[in-house]
């Protein structure tokens, strides 16, 4: 069985990858691609998969431009970190999709159901439409519930200008003090506004209104000067630079 693995995560790709062997799934890896653009060339000019993993969130965006720019056709198990408004879309229009963090049972099932179906992945523009609204439902939030004592405070996402990880703890940092995030940096990022805020890194979002200055960096990337950086470096990785630049001009 020939996959393809689109994610822009390695840890998570590896992790994929044991897993499916702990499933007796006999497969043959043709590569692991971590962005829309090339993803995009890799359909054009390859011959089409047997079964696709493909994340929704990559470097460059979201993985369903791909199916905007190019035609796919193999069957897809999406990997997402989305929320329930994201997952009620799949279900209603009966496409696969794994739940992050992946569970074994939950990838032996899907494996099952490609196996019983062996689904194409052709996706009609309507229901392109309504994937992409159910995720535009969830970036409409205002507020940031966040730890403070014993107890809690809310944080205006207005107010946020940039978040990190750090020894797989979320922090978020205003103008005024940093503090801790009871999210994951894929659940935090599929929450905002990625018209106002953009993953520049796995470890880092950025809110465009913090951004003062860009500079070019060596091979090929590019370096921020954020407001109140607390000793933070912000690189924008190079598969995402092309992508950062042009979503700075929007």
């Amino acid at each position: 069985m020939n996959i393809l693995i689109i994610e822009d995560e390695p840890r998570a790709a590896g992790q994929l990858q044991r897993m499916l062997k702990t499933c007796s799934f006999n497969f043959h890896l043709l590569g692991i691609i971590d962005t829309v653009e090339d993803a995009v060339r890799w359909f054009r000019e390859n011959t089409a998969p047997d079964l696709v993993f493909m994340d929704i969130q990559l470097a460059d965006g979201l993985s369903f431009e791909i199916f905007q720019k190019t035609d796919v056709e193999a069957p897809i198990i999406f990997t997402t970190a989305f929320d329930q408004y994201a997952i009620q879309a799949f279900k209603v229009n009966s496409i696969d999709y794994l739940l992050k963090p992946i569970q074994k049972d939950d990838l032996s099932l899907a494996l099952d159901k490609f196996v019983k179906s062996n689904r194409s992945a052709t996706i009609a523009p309507g229901v392109l439409k309504q994937l992409l609204g159910s995720l535009q439902v969830n970036q409409k939030r205002e507020g940031l519930l966040v730890k403070e004592g014993n107890g809690f405070v809310q944080i205006k996402i207005s107010e946020l200008l940039y978040c990190y990880s750090e020894d797989s703890i979320t922090f978020g940092v205003t103008a005024g003090k940093r503090f801790i995030i009871e999210e994951t940096m894929d659940e935090l990022f599929s929450s905002l506004d990625q018209n106002k805020f953009y993953r520049i890194n796995r470890g880092q979002i950025v809110a465009k209104t913090s951004i003062q200055k860009i500079d070019p960096y060596f091979n090929h990337r590019v370096k921020l000067s954020i407001t109140n950086p607390r000793n933070q470096e912000f690189i924008v990785s190079r598969p995402k630079t092309s992508h950062f630049k042009e979503w700075m001009n929007r």
